[in-house]
């Protein structure tokens, strides 16, 4: 497509019928460099030097109010036809120019006046589009405008020494020069453009060791910056591109040529009709967008409207990025206003439980500061938020109950975020992700969830019993659990080190409390036998003291029990605080004050060992100080425990080996 210029910058308007004493009078008036007011001046500073992070993101401002003055035009040609006569189709044009360093964006919007090229660039942070955006609200309504804060254009001035500002409004046959080159003013002066629109043409700095201005004049450059924050500009914006084709005549020799080509999407996906986009359609944006060769576990679409309007399309991904566990992964989805990127991760809109979720949100209805990249974080953001967590917990949960195999994929991946969305903030979200929770189980060794365990429960039990350790196998053989699972009790096996504070901060569950039978053993004996264990161990109290004593500081308290099987002796604990808590506890960053588990040694009164232990103390001596240490030991590894002194107990065993 040949696209034609814009006419002469500069000089006066030779249609417009006015005397010669008029027209100097004229020019005299606008050429003399204006100042910016003083407010303006500062501003003009800040937003160069410190307001705007990214340079990158002129380009991004300067198309929006491109797309803002073509919006404008469009609404009135609603009602106006001989409009896109005129004016033919809707596009917004780059081009960029290495030889004289100019980078010029133009559209074929409603243009401005002298009179709006004074207001809306002479005075900083004075927004037309804001202003039309009210006068249309008065009249019929929400209208979608993007620019409202006025202030986008300066951050030219990041990577530009000079601005020029041609500009013909719509209706009117004068056109107008605006020109500056930063804060030492401006200029407004006659000028020709053949049709209604506006031309911005921005001088680019020259390079520094630091930044590369020119960059910004490379197509690929233009076309990823484009791709990244403008791709949903519900205008063309067109530029002329290079390209390879067969020189005409010849069969394998290619030659160079400059194209028209659209360098956006325009339409986003997620404002498609549902019925109308594909699975495939949807797999292949996520893999583009993110950089995962793996399609999604499941793709969550959302249009709001009411108290906040937005339109949201989510991505549950199939496995854990390989940093997510890490202090350098960042959560976030990208958000969007009416097309236009404001950021890449606004981590506010994602609790940290469903930090792994990706995605895109599009709302017109946010309050954006004069930045456009930081977001005040008011209560339109908060509930699009709190709408957004409701929505993946409801999608999870039906993925849990329709599609278990899939969601047991997704949650050996992310399982462990869930957890610690329970356990932090103090709980606040634990009722939302209770019923999420998968644990693997004695009962068939399948995951359950916590709604299951209490629907299989025995008639009359009213605790959940858990035990946790190393892994299921080693879970598995704890004299506690073997106990348990022989009088017909389920098990939970926490293998997570998240596990157990999870499970201490939801409490209960459907009114059952939760029970560590490592440390509180369930009620597995009768009467009979609790009276009777009761008063052994009270007649042996001065061996029991004894055993104790042998160990020093290792345990709390020791006593005799029934529930071990075979097995001699195990560990057991009081209190709050496990054998594998305190194990997390003390491994995390900063945990300046050591926390210790109240051990307790249960030994086996049915056990040979403990008649062995008993004729030991009969006899006194050093003998059976190193038996009850060994014992000790013993017991730690059925536990699944370290061995605190592996020096002790190599020379225990050595010592025994030679009797």
């Amino acid at each position: 497509m040949h696209h034609r210029r814009a006419g002469p910058l500069t000089g006066t308007n030779r249609k417009e019928p006015s005397s010669v004493m008029v027209q100097a009078f004229r020019k005299a008036s606008i050429m003399a460099k204006k100042q910016f007011k003083a407010e303006s001046k500062k501003l003009l500073d800040m937003m160069v030097n410190s307001i705007y992070t990214h340079k990158e993101i002129f380009l991004r401002e300067i198309i929006s109010n491109a797309s803002d003055a073509i919006d404008k035009l469009h609404f009135r040609s609603l009602t106006d036809t001989s409009i896109a006569k005129e004016q033919g189709p809707y596009e917004i044009r780059i081009i960029p120019d290495k030889k004289g360093r100019t980078l010029t964006v133009e559209d074929n919007g409603c243009g401005m006046t002298a009179a709006e090229l004074e207001s809306n660039l002479g005075v900083i942070a004075k927004s037309g589009s804001l202003e039309f955006k009210k006068q249309l609200e008065e009249k019929s309504g929400d209208i979608d405008v993007i620019g409202q804060f006025g202030v986008g254009f300066y951050s030219a001035f990041m990577v530009a020494d000079n601005i020029k500002v041609l500009s013909r409004a719509y209706g009117s046959e004068e056109a107008n020069l605006w020109e500056s080159e930063g804060a030492s003013g401006y200029t407004v002066t006659p000028a020709t453009r053949e049709k209604a629109g506006t031309t911005v043409i921005l001088h680019l700095k020259e390079d520094t060791e630091d930044d590369r201005y020119s960059d910004f004049l490379e197509e690929y450059q233009i076309r990823n910056l484009i791709r990244k924050y403008s791709d949903y500009i519900r205008y063309p914006i067109k530029m002329l591109c290079s390209t390879s084709r067969l020189k005409e005549g010849s069969e394998d020799e290619y030659e160079s040529v400059l194209e028209d080509k659209v360098l956006n999407s325009i339409v986003p996906l997620w404002k498609r009709p549902e019925k109308d986009v594909t699975e495939e359609e949807y797999n292949k944006f996520y893999s583009e967008k993110y950089y995962d060769f793996e399609k999604p576990l499941l793709t969550i679409r959302q249009k709001a409207e009411g108290r906040v309007e937005y339109q949201s399309l989510l991505f549950i991904p199939s496995r854990a990025p390989y940093d997510y566990y890490t202090k350098e992964y960042e959560k976030g989805l990208q958000l969007y206003s009416s097309g236009v990127m404001i950021m890449d991760k606004c981590a506010d809109l994602l609790p940290d439980h469903f930090s792994f979720v990706k995605g895109i949100v599009d709302s017109p209805d946010l309050s954006l500061n004069i930045s456009r990249e930081m977001l005040q974080h008011d209560k339109q953001l908060k509930l699009i938020a709190k709408n957004l967590e409701s929505k993946i917990a409801s999608k999870l949960s039906d993925m849990l109950t329709k599609d278990r195999a899939n969601y047991e994929k997704f949650y050996e991946a992310f399982g462990p975020q869930l957890k610690f969305g329970v356990y932090n903030d103090y709980g606040t979200h634990k009722e939302l992700l209770q019923d999420l929770l998968l644990f693997r189980s004695s009962f068939e060794d399948k995951q359950t969830t916590l709604k299951e365990y209490v629907l299989r429960m025995k008639d009359g039990q009213d605790q959940i019993f858990y035990a946790p350790g190393m892994s299921d196998s080693q879970i598995r053989m704890l004299p506690q659990v073997e106990a348990a699972i022989d009088k017909g009790y389920e098990v939970l096996y926490l293998t997570h080190e998240v596990d157990e504070f999870a499970l201490h901060m939801l409490g209960e569950y459907q009114e059952k409390t939760f029970c560590n039978i490592c440390s509180e053993a369930p009620d597995l004996l009768t009467d009979e036998e609790k009276e009777a264990l009761k008063k052994e161990n009270e007649s042996a109290a001065d061996i029991l003291t004894a055993v104790k004593e042998a160990l020093a500081d290792a345990v709390a308290d020791v006593r005799f029990t029934t529930s071990l099987k075979g097995h001699p002796a195990c560990i057991s604990n009081e209190g709050v605080i496990s054998a594998s808590m305190e194990r997390t506890l003390n491994q995390m960053p900063g945990a300046e004050e050591r926390v210790k588990a109240q051990l307790v040694l249960e030994i086996n009164l049915n056990s040979p060992v403990c008649e062995k232990l008993k004729a030991l103390h009969a006899e006194g001596g050093e003998a059976f100080a190193d038996f009850c240490r060994l014992l000790y030991h013993n017991a730690r590894l059925i536990s699944g425990l370290d061995i605190e002194d592996p020096a002790q107990f190599s020379s225990l065993i050595a010592k025994l080996m030679a009797k």
